[in-house]
C-alpha cells in the first residue's frame, strides 16, 4: 500500500501570492483592512509552508509493502529496495543495489567477554517483525520531524560551520583519536553505546568513525557512521544508528541517513536512524557494536558494515571528489554541540557522561582500531594521535593491549567545576 498525501498543483504556489497582491493593491489600508491583510498574508505563508512540507514528505516517504510500528513510536516502512531515495539520483535512476563486495582481510574477532549482541539490536525489531526480502526498512519521516528543522532545505543536514579537527569556536567539541599522512581505504572499530543526557533540544551528542579527505575548507569530503542522540532530528533522546556524508564541508551536499539521494541501502534488517537497544549501563553490562567502512577495490564504492557481518549498503564513489580515490585521514571518537544558549558551557554529556580516567564499564570507549590499506587488508593503526579540544569538559586517554589492540576511553559530563 502506498503512502497517500494530498496532491497540490504547482500553480497554487504562484496563484496564492498573486491574488494576495491584487487584494492588497485594491483595498485601502485602514487598521481593520491592515489586520485582515496581515492575517491573510500569514495564512498564505502557512499554506505555502505546509504545501512544501507535504511535497517533501512525499519525496522522502516511498511506497511500501509493509509497515512496522516500533515500541518507541517510530514507524518503519518496508520499501522495495529499487524505490529507495538513493535511486532518485540522476546517476542511479533505473538501477538496483549492487551485490556485496569482497570484505577486507585480516579483521579482528569482534567478541568480548562482556559483550551483549543479538539480532534485536534496534527497537523496531523487538516485536519480532521484519521486512521481507527485496525491501529495506526506512524510518518514516513525519511533518513534526521537518518542523523541528531550521528550514526544509536544511532538514537532515548538519549545521554549516567552520569544520576543523581542532575546532574550538564553532560550538562543535570533540574527543577523538585520529591518524593521517597516509592513504586509507577504510576503518574499523568496536565502540560501546550509551544514552548521554542532553541539556538542550538543539544540541546533539554522537560517537562515530569519520573517513576524511580534502582540506578542512569548502572541499571537505567525509563519510561518517556511528550512534547519536539528536532531539532536533529525531524528536527524542534515544541513541540511534546513523550515517552521514558530504563532499563540500556540509554546505549543500549530503545528509543524515536516507534523507537525500546518495547512500544505497542493501540490508533488510537494519533501519538507519532507528533507536539502538539495549545500551551500556554504568558499572554494569556494556553493549558494544562494531563498525566497518571500506572501499571496494573492484568498483570503488564505500561500503558500510554494522555489527557482525551485516552489510548495510554503500556510498557510490562518484558522490565524492577526493574520496573517489582514497581517504587522507581517519577519526574515531565523540562530538557534541555546545550551543552556549545559557551563557555557560553546556551540560550535554559525551559518551557515558564520565571522564576517560574512570575506565571500563564507566567511561565510553573505542577498541580494536584498524584501518584498511591499499591491499584491502585491515591493519593496526600507525601513530594514533589523541585530541580533546576542551579537556576539562570532555577528555580522552588511550592504550594498547592484546585483546583490544589500540583503544581509548573518552567523554565527560560537560559543565562542571573545571568546565564553567
Amino acid at each position: 500500500m502506498a503512502s497517500s498525501y494530498t496532491k497540490l498543483s504547482p500553480i497554487i504556489d504562484i496563484l496564492v501570492p498573486f491574488l494576495l497582491l491584487v487584494f492588497i493593491t485594491l483595498y485601502p489600508f485602514t487598521s481593520t483592512a491592515a489586520t485582515t491583510t496581515n492575517t491573510t498574508t500569514k495564512s498564505a505563508e502557512e499554506f505555502y509552508k505546509f504545501s512544501r512540507i507535504r511535497a517533501h514528505l512525499k519525496k522522502l516517504n516511498k511506497p511500501y509493502l509493509k509497515t512496522i510500528q516500533s515500541p518507541d513510536g517510530d514507524i518503519i516502512d518496508c520499501v522495495p529496495s529499487h524505490l529507495q531515495p538513493a535511486f532518485d539520483h540522476p546517476k542511479l535512476k533505473g538501477q538496483k543495489p549492487l551485490d556485496p563486495p569482497e570484505r577486507p582481510k585480516g579483521h579482528y574477532n569482534s567478541t568480548t567477554t562482556d559483550h551483549v549482541l543479538n539480532e534485536n539490536i534496534q527497537q523496531w525489531r523487538v516485536s519480532g517483525e521484519s521486512c521481507p526480502e527485496g525491501t529495506i526498512p526506512i524510518r518514516r519521516t513525519t511533518e513534526e520531524d521537518i518542523l523541528r528543522a531550521s528550514s526544509i532545505r536544511r532538514f537532515g543536514r548538519k549545521t554549516v560551520s567552520r569544520v576543523r579537527r581542532d575546532s574550538t569556536a564553532s560550538g562543535h567539541e570533540h574527543a577523538v583519536g585520529y591518524v593521517m599522512g597516509e592513504q586509507y581505504y577504510g576503518a574499523k572499530a568496536g565502540l560501546n553505546v550509551w544514552a548521554p543526557r542532553m541539556a538542550s533540544s538543539s544540541e546533539f551528542s554522537l560517537s562515530q568513525i569519520w573517513v576524511i579527505s580534502g582540506s578542512f575548507g569548502d572541499d571537505l569530503n567525509t563519510i561518517e557512521a556511528g550512534w547519536q542522540i539528536s532531539p532536533q532530528l529525531y524528536g527524542d533522546n534515544s541513541p540511534r544508528f546513523f550515517t552521514y556524508w558530504t563532499t563540500d564541508a556540509y554546505q549543500a551536499t549530503g545528509c543524515y541517513n536516507l534523507l537525500c539521494s546518495g547512500f544505497v541501502q542493501t540490508n533488510n534488517e537494519i533501519a538507519i536512524g532507528a533507536a539502538i537497544s539495549p545500551t551500556s549501563t554504568y558499572k554494569g553490562h556494556q553493549f558494544d557494536i562494531s563498525l566497518l567502512v571500506w572501499k571496494d577495490p573492484k568498483h570503488g564504492h564505500w561500503w558500510l558494515e554494522f555489527g557482525s557481518g551485516l552489510l548495510v549498503g554503500y556510498w557510490p564513489w562518484w558522490l565524492f571528489s577526493h574520496l573517489a580515490k582514497h581517504a587522507s585521514m581517519v577519526q574515531f571518537g565523540g562530538e557534541i554541540v555546545n550551543s552556549g544558549s545559557s551563557g555557560m558551557h553546556t551540560a550535554t554529556q559525551m559518551g557515558s557522561g564520565h571522564f576517560s580516567g574512570e575506565g571500563f564499564a564507566r567511561a565510553s570507549y573505542f577498541r580494536n582500531l584498524e584501518v584498511v590499506d591499499w591491499d584491502n587488508s585491515l591493519i593496526p593503526l600507525n601513530n594514533l594521535r589523541l585530541l580533546a579540544d576542551h579537556p576539562n569538559c570532555y577528555d580522552i586517554r588511550g592504550g594498547y593491549n592484546r585483546p583490544w589492540g589500540h583503544y581509548f576511553y573518552y567523554g565527560g559530563p560537560g559543565r562542571n567545576v573545571r568546565c564553567p
